[in-house]
């Protein structure tokens, strides 16, 4: 949500009236001095969000005005349904798409977002959807989703595009590794998982207004749940499903949650889900949070209020007892660091997936 520095001084409201003058001037007591009081965390921290929203609303369209659209061609059409068995040619139908618009974006003079593109189109990957345009989509499939007994999708916060996809992606690389690497007798066979990288809609910057308001994760919702409807065409029949949502994410996650047909839903480093419970969520799955202790969304106030025409924040912190999750270790997590390996955060992640809630180490 970014953060905003306080401008200016807090005046008493005697500063803002006209002095006054004559007798009553002269017998008005003198004020008792009061010792100075620190304001509460959580007034300024408010203030900070204000400032940040202000800051945000006037910044943020000027800083996207600076930067020409980048072209790409629009999304492959697939000739034909997706199965199971046509799996492969929509993977090469959308790395071709990944192809043209790296070239278009060399051409344009960008070579970042060329450059990500092109590892996009790379032989070895295993794009489900791919979307060039603008800040660009895309959906990618780390294993055999045919075959797989566990699926895991990642949703993505704040600040997620093709330009940063990278982060993402090694995000869920390190879930998949951990999820396949598993060895020694007590874990049995490798288990058929798949990896779901879904960058399916368009995140909000971090310093912005639209990280405050549920606005991109409404629009976000129907889009998952299209998603997890399709993986479950596409996946065997039973198997487990878990949505890992990532600060904003989260509140995708939590705007989707009725109806969703997913067994799990795991919430880390989240502001909120614009739900006030887990039971006002009206999800059959299990819900669990996480927080770590160097994470600074601990900070975010934890308020829903209206602003602007807008209803601002996400409501009730999801580890708090007063939500209901199931609240699981993640150590010394800081914002960006549920996903790293060898932490705690990514085995109970792990854990979640493949359905050994016993197993998860509780907060």
């Amino acid at each position: 949500m970014g953060h905003a520095q306080r401008t200016g001084t807090t005046r008493h409201r005697s500063a803002l009236l006209p002095p006054r003058t004559g007798t009553a001037a002269r017998r008005a007591p003198a004020p008792s001095p009061r010792p100075p009081h620190p304001r509460p965390r959580t007034t300024r921290l408010r203030r900070a969000l204000l400032s940040a929203l202000l800051t945000a609303a006037i910044v943020t369209p000027l800083a996207g005005a600076a930067r020409p659209q980048i072209p790409a061609p629009p999304p492959a059409i697939l000739t034909t349904p997706l199965t199971p068995s046509t799996l492969p040619s929509a993977y090469e139908a959308n790395r071709r798409n990944a192809t043209e618009a790296a070239r278009m974006a060399a051409v344009h003079g960008d070579a970042h977002r060329a450059a990500a593109d092109r590892a996009l189109a790379a032989p070895s990957r295993r794009l489900l959807a791919f979307d060039g345009r603008g800040t660009g989509q895309a959906t990618e499939v780390l294993g055999d989703l045919t075959h797989a007994e566990h699926i895991a999708v990642l949703v993505p916060g704040s600040d997620t595009t093709l330009d940063t996809y990278a982060r993402f992606h090694r995000a869920a690389s390190a879930l998949y590794t951990h999820l396949t690497h598993r060895t020694g007798p007590a874990h049995g066979p490798v288990p058929r998982v798949a990896v779901i990288a879904w960058l399916g809609y368009e995140t909000p910057a971090t310093v912005s207004t639209t990280v405050t308001t549920t606005t991109r994760a409404d629009e976000a919702a129907p889009r998952l749940r299209a998603l997890v409807r399709r993986l479950r065409t596409l996946a065997p029949a039973g198997t487990h499903l878990s949505l890992l949502c990532h600060s904003y994410g989260s509140v995708v996650c939590g705007r989707a949650a009725p109806g969703l047909d997913a067994d799990d839903i795991a919430l880390v480093g989240s502001p909120g889900t614009g739900a006030d419970s887990v039971a006002a969520l009206h999800t059959r799955a299990r819900v669990w949070a996480a927080r770590g202790s160097d994470d600074w969304v601990a900070d975010v106030p934890h308020v829903r209020a209206g602003l602007f025409g807008t209803t601002v924040g996400f409501g009730t912190d999801p580890v708090s007892t007063a939500f209901g999750a199931r609240v699981f270790d993640a150590a010394d997590a800081d914002h960006s660091g549920y996903f790293t390996p060898g932490s705690a955060s990514l085995a109970n992640l792990a854990r979640i997936t493949l359905d050994h809630p016993r197993e998860v180490t509780r907060g």
